[in-house]
């Protein structure tokens, strides 16, 4: 589904193209192509989740204790 924006009457088109972008960083379509740009091996990916995870976990037990 593609993404729009209709420009409103009396807007500019700063204002509409900030609109634009805000729903396309919303949506996550300009990560998804960043991330999709080249290819990922198998255990990159898995290697990739498993950092972040661990990072999240640290985090959290870190402001649960306060």
């Amino acid at each position: 589904m593609p993404v729009e924006v209709r420009i409103r009457r009396g807007e500019t088109m700063d204002k509409a193209l900030r609109r634009l972008k805000k729903k396309l960083d919303r949506e996550g379509v300009i990560r998804d192509v960043r991330a999709k740009r080249y290819f990922e091996k198998p255990c990159e990916v898995k290697r990739r989740k498993k950092k972040v995870a661990a990072f999240t976990s640290m985090l959290r037990q870190r402001y649960q204790n306060m």
